[in-house]
């Protein structure tokens, strides 16, 4: 079985950062993208920032250049650094983890972890 966890949300002042952690464990795990959504009040569930296993990236607009995502794939573990935050951040944002089996990739995601920013 596959768990993913997440750490690193928070409450922050607008302007502020936040580093994200998410870590995925389990055995012989073969790990192809990783990434993170978030899910606002109200909102649909949006791509933030994705990472495959050979560093290529993927960001929404709404977050391009001010988050970072990076990864260490010896660890199997996705950070997202999250600098000149705004109120509009603020949302629940869920790690995911591509994995690929034999014959299929599931994603696996974690329980998520709230990110607030007040002005």
């Amino acid at each position: 079985q596959v768990q993913v966890v997440e750490s690193g949300g928070g409450s922050v002042q607008a302007g502020g950062s936040l580093r994200l952690s998410c870590s995925a464990s389990g055995s012989s795990l073969s790990i192809n993208g990783m990434g993170w959504y978030r899910q606002g009040s109200g909102s649909q569930r949006e791509l933030v920032a994705s990472i495959r296993s050979g560093g290529s990236t993927e960001y929404s607009d709404s977050v391009k250049g001010r988050f970072v995502i990076s990864r260490d794939n010896a660890k199997n573990t996705v950070f997202l650094q999250m600098n000149s935050l705004k109120r509009e951040d603020t949302a629940v944002y869920y790690c995911y983890a591509e994995v690929s089996g034999c014959r299929s990739t599931v994603d696996f995601w974690g329980q998520g972890t709230q990110v607030t920013v007040s002005s």
